[in-house]
């Protein structure tokens, strides 16, 4: 899709790895002036999402550097281009991972354009006029009003920001296999994390009965008595795991080390539905035999649509679901990164834009 895009213009204030090591160093870049189409925000929150790890460290081999990176991104729209009918000046904002697609295939018709063939993420991507994407870790960023959601106005917008890939993430998932309206039904949450714990607080709302499946024994009080589960499963302890054989009508595992999907399908019920969320740098582990002899499915889920985040916004408006979220500035994003890779947050690091210092 070709677009008159502005010439970027608007200096900007930011963080960004520059190579491999993965550090990530204040940096200041342009980005285009508002366009017809656009609504420029003042950035508030950016979430820390794995995926940020991973770009910054080129673990995929696809960053193009330097990279700006965050896409769970909250703040104030400052201004609005003459054919924004969805914004006005001063609304709260979300972006997610979408900066960009079609517009045109029949996904993006049927508002699943996070599968278009021309997807563009918010950072590390290649937008309509041909520049790099640059993310959340900056002060303000201009994004097309199509990728662009409310948040709203009772949802704190630091722990609120994560929703808009954690939270979409699981939520699509669960959306797709009717389990939003499927009170009674069996979910299992694998692995409780940033996106685990999301998961859980959506069964939860949503009437499920949620069994945690985790490595770490330590987590089963934190999964019961603070987020509500029902149940929990250490998967490394195999009576326990015989013990809750075929009890659960869907998973979602949002673990992304590598690992067998066997064990957990033998989880399932017969002809329940396995989604995989985490994306392990190798492929997993996948048994024939608990695939055949239970009937069960293996899918997979990216984020969602942006018609789709909104509703997930909205529901998250009406239930009061936020994420639990530990506050930095950006002083500290390194020191954040670091703990990140060692799982050592509760449950989603989250960047105080305009922090000052690291009073949080």
């Amino acid at each position: 899709m070709a677009q008159t895009t502005p010439n970027h213009t608007q200096t900007v204030s930011g963080w960004a790895a520059l190579d491999n090591s993965g550090k990530i160093t204040p940096y200041t870049f342009k980005r285009r002036e508002n366009g017809v189409d656009d609504v420029t925000i003042e950035i508030l929150y950016c979430g820390i999402c794995h995926t940020d790890l991973h770009y910054a460290k080129d673990d995929w081999g696809i960053t193009m550097y330097p990279v700006v990176p965050g896409h769970e991104i909250t703040g104030v729209i400052t201004k609005i281009g003459s054919n924004v009918s969805k914004f006005k000046v001063g609304d709260r904002a979300g972006i997610g991972c979408l900066a960009s697609s079609c517009l045109e295939c029949d996904l993006c018709k049927d508002s699943q354009e996070n599968y278009c063939d021309n997807l563009q993420f918010t950072y590390n991507g290649i937008f309509w006029d041909g520049s790099i994407t640059y993310g959340g870790y900056s002060n303000m960023i201009v994004a097309d009003q199509r990728y662009v959601v409310h948040v709203p106005e009772n949802l704190p917008m630091d722990s609120a920001a994560p929703l808009l890939c954690a939270g979409i993430t699981v939520f699509t998932p669960m959306k797709d296999n009717d389990m939003l309206n499927s009170p009674g039904k069996k979910l299992g949450v694998v692995g409780l994390g940033g996106l685990g714990h999301v998961a859980v607080k959506f069964g939860k709302a949503f009437g499920l009965h949620v069994t945690v499946i985790s490595t770490s024994p330590s987590k089963e009080r934190e999964a019961k008595e603070r987020l509500g589960a029902d149940g929990f499963i250490v998967s490394t302890d195999t009576e326990q795991m015989e013990v809750g054989k075929r009890t659960l009508d869907f998973i979602i595992d949002t673990v992304s080390a590598p690992h067998s999907l066997g064990p957990m399908l033998d989880l399932l019920k017969v002809k329940g539905t396995l989604a995989v969320v985490g994306a392990p740098a190798k492929p997993f582990e996948l048994p024939s035999f608990p695939l055949l002899f239970g009937k069960r499915a293996v899918k997979g889920s990216i984020i969602g649509g942006i018609k789709e985040t909104q509703e997930m916004m909205d529901l998250c408006g009406k239930h009061n679901i936020t994420c639990d979220v530990e506050v930095v500035t950006p002083d500290k994003i390194n020191e954040a990164m670091q703990r990140l890779a060692k799982n050592d947050v509760r449950y989603r690091f989250v960047i105080d834009i305009a922090g000052k210092s690291s009073e949080h």
